[in-house]
């Protein structure tokens, strides 16, 4: 993030504050909106280092997409001029839709007229009309669960449904508090700008994790034994905690690893098919270690803790 959009990012008590997404468009398969879900048609800009992008890599996988849904993935290296391409970079790819070099240049070019806000991954692209979508990552994984169904590889991941009818409102309900206080909370502590507003973010995350603890000592996932968004919302920040999060962002009190169950839980997900491979931690740390200039500038990546998330996570029978 670069020192412009952080600081419009924070408020006058020194909080950061995320700024809302722009495109908010919807494919829809039963062809209310005029984004009618085809194989080909769509196409993924994302990083592997945004944990808000890696939602979407996620869905994508989990649903048997990845043939009908192409992907671009952004150097982990956010300069000033934002998220860029760069194929020379291992894990990166060239923009294979528009051969642009930057992603500002799809936002600017297929976007909004005159638009000059902030560019993010995840985006959703409709190759055929030239145009983004959507670039809200709460709204892209929910069409990627549902509306995309016929173009799923197995009927495995065709019936695959993680925002069922009847888990709607317990779903909803954990996603609230696990968005404001985990998700965007390790962010409000790292980008804080006074004691104040860290004490706050830091002290609201880590109750939320004590929460979290607390219903996966009972369950196997968030709402009971089926695993939903919800799942994969936390999972994305969980991944990341003790690499990036602990030391960079200050959120020290504790280790995910230190937590019975959380540290068997993000073991569990990222251990079924389809997950590992969205999860690339060169990636992860390399971003946030040397684009966050303002909290590392020299941009020094330190030696980090040796995780195995291999490991047998024992939690069938919860």
């Amino acid at each position: 993030m670069s020192k412009e959009v952080l600081a419009k990012s924070v408020d006058g008590k020194g909080a950061f504050q995320r700024l809302s997404s722009v495109y908010r468009n919807w494919v829809k398969a039963d062809g209310s909106t005029r984004f009618a879900p085809e194989s080909g048609r769509y196409h993924l800009y994302v990083s592997y280092a945004c944990p808000w992008a890696s939602r979407t890599l996620m869905l994508r996988s989990l649903k048997g997409l990845k043939k009908a849904i192409s992907v671009d993935v952004v150097d982990w290296l956010m300069t000033e001029k934002g998220w860029s391409f760069n194929p020379e970079v291992a894990g990166c790819t060239p923009d294979s839709v528009n051969g642009y070099s930057c992603l500002r240049q799809v936002y600017t070019e297929h976007g909004a007229e005159n638009f000059n806000g902030k560019v993010t991954v995840p985006v959703l692209y409709d190759k055929k009309n030239k145009e983004i979508v959507n670039n809200e990552s709460s709204e892209i994984i929910r069409m990627l669960s549902a509306e995309f169904n016929e173009f799923c590889e197995t009927e495995e991941q065709r019936k695959l449904d993680l925002y069922p009818e009847h888990l709607r409102a317990g779903i909803d309900g954990v996603n609230e508090w696990i968005y404001t206080s985990i998700n965007n909370g390790v962010y409000r502590a790292g980008f804080a700008q006074t004691q104040e507003a860290y004490d706050k973010a830091v002290h609201e995350l880590f109750n939320a994790l004590d929460r979290a603890e607390e219903i996966l000592s009972k369950t196997r996932y968030l709402t009971g034994s089926e695993f939903t968004e919800a799942d994969v919302r936390l999972f994305v920040t969980l991944i990341r905690f003790d690499m990036v999060y602990v030391q960079h962002f200050k959120c020290n009190r504790k280790r995910i690893i230190d937590y019975p169950s959380l540290w068997p839980y993000v073991r569990d997900i990222y251990q079924m098919p389809g997950v590992k491979e969205t999860v690339n931690m060169e990636h992860i740390v390399k971003h946030y270690l040397k684009s966050h200039k303002h909290i590392n500038p020299f941009g020094i990546v330190p030696i980090n803790p040796i995780l195995d998330f291999e490991e047998p996570h024992q939690r069938e029978n919860i």
